[in-house]
């Protein structure tokens, strides 16, 4: 007769998550996704904004256990913030979960929606602007921290300006930046040098004066997708604060059936090849 895996109680009942697995399987991450927590920003004035974040939480599982916990992690989470959680407590939220539940890695992720007020250029008529926001946080014995945004904006294509007779196709698009910082870097900061990138900056509210604004000046500046992740790619070379970046342009086509699409990454902190001290 076979004899029965000894299995470790709790309380009484059996823990089955801590029994060994005979597969030798590794897992990257193992957690729990889409978790509805509410967060909180400072902002640049002083102030803060409140917003409620979707969360995912891993752990790397050795090949050796059969699963892992998932209630610890919600108590990791309520545990260390125990109100609205705030940027600054993730890298520690990362490592405690690292600890509860002995990774050797652990994984955080938020992604939020983060309002600002915007002004139309001529008008001056004010309206909230929504970007998706992403917060990234990996603990194995060093902490990684990695920054997201996302903006919408307006692109104009510069061959449709150049073989026309008269207008220009344009679109909006969604420039996204993820980011590794040196310091502190506001996401309104890191909002206007996407904005920057593009044909023009989009608006919540426009009257009719600040439209023929918007589309001229958006005629002048043409940009391809390539132009844009290739002139965000410099402005990000510029800022000191940025370490490491990951950039991307899709442009949501309004003559093509397809959208257009561009990506770059660059790791600031690597000596590019080829060049030499002397």
């Amino acid at each position: 007769m076979a004899k029965r895996k000894s299995v470790k109680r709790t309380a009484g009942m059996p823990d089955v998550q801590s029994l060994a697995d005979s597969r030798k399987v590794a897992i990257d991450r193992v957690g729990v996704k889409d978790i509805t927590y509410p967060i909180t920003l400072r902002t640049p004035d002083g102030g803060e904004q409140s917003t409620v974040a979707s969360i995912n939480m891993y752990v790397s599982l050795p090949h050796h256990q059969k699963g892992t916990h998932m209630s610890r992690f919600l108590e990791v989470l309520n545990e260390q913030t125990g109100e609205p959680l705030s940027p600054d407590r993730i890298p520690e939220v990362a490592r405690a979960i690292s600890r509860r539940l002995h990774a050797a890695e652990a994984h955080f992720e938020a992604r939020f929606t983060y309002f600002i007020k915007k002004k139309a250029p001529v008008s001056g008529a004010t309206g909230l602007m929504d970007y998706q926001v992403t917060f990234e946080c990996t603990a194995n014995g060093e902490t990684d921290f990695v920054i997201g945004v996302a903006a919408p904006a307006t692109s104009l294509c510069p061959c449709s300006k150049e073989i026309s007779v008269y207008g220009a196709h344009n679109q909006r698009c969604r420039v996204e930046a993820k980011v590794r910082v040196k310091g502190m870097l506001w996401i309104e900061e890191l909002v206007e040098i996407l904005e920057g990138a593009a044909s023009h900056p989009v608006y919540a509210v426009l009257k009719r004066p600040d439209e023929k604004f918007v589309t001229e000046r958006a005629y002048e500046n043409p940009k391809f997708v390539e132009d844009i992740v290739r002139d965000l790619a410099l402005a990000l070379e510029r800022e000191k604060r940025i370490v490491w970046f990951q950039i991307n342009s899709e442009n949501f086509e309004s003559i093509h059936n397809h959208n257009a699409y561009a990506q770059v990454t660059r790791d600031k902190r690597r000596k590019p090849k080829g060049r030499s001290n002397g």
